[in-house]
């Protein structure tokens, strides 16, 4: 099974919790799990990561060493799982929660700065999404 997992790099605590989900979900399931580590360079930001510093985050603070990684450029992140997604063939996704307050995730959703991303994927995708608490 493939299990794409999109983080921010550099890891925030609501990606190491995901990243955290997804280890757990490859212990649970009986069939063999391929991770997948996605960041997604937004077009416009001027940060942009690596996916050698990815790996090497991923890999130093959780001793992951049978995963892949990928740094995707896009404009908006959900089109960019949607996609890497499909590319990959993902049978599952691990997200992580939103954590900001109500008013402020609303506020985020009219100036369309911070999506209902879980939503969207389930709206999308015919795939099994795993949320990190």
């Amino acid at each position: 099974m493939k299990a794409l997992v999109p983080v921010r790099y550099p890891l925030t605590g609501n990606s190491r919790r995901t990243v955290e989900r997804a280890l757990e979900l490859r212990n649970e399931e009986e069939d063999d799990v391929d991770l997948v580590f996605l960041h997604v360079n937004l077009f416009q930001n001027e940060r942009k990561a690596t996916r050698r510093g990815l790996r090497r985050e991923i890999q130093d603070e959780f001793d992951v060493t049978d995963a892949s990684y990928a740094v995707r450029k896009g404009f908006l992140v959900e089109e960019a799982i949607l996609e890497e997604a499909a590319n990959r063939e993902a049978e599952v996704i691990v997200i992580g929660r939103t954590r900001s307050g109500r008013l402020r995730r609303a506020l985020r959703r009219l100036i369309r700065n911070d999506p209902d991303i879980e939503n969207f994927l389930r709206d999308n995708l015919d795939v099994r999404i795993e949320v990190a608490d």
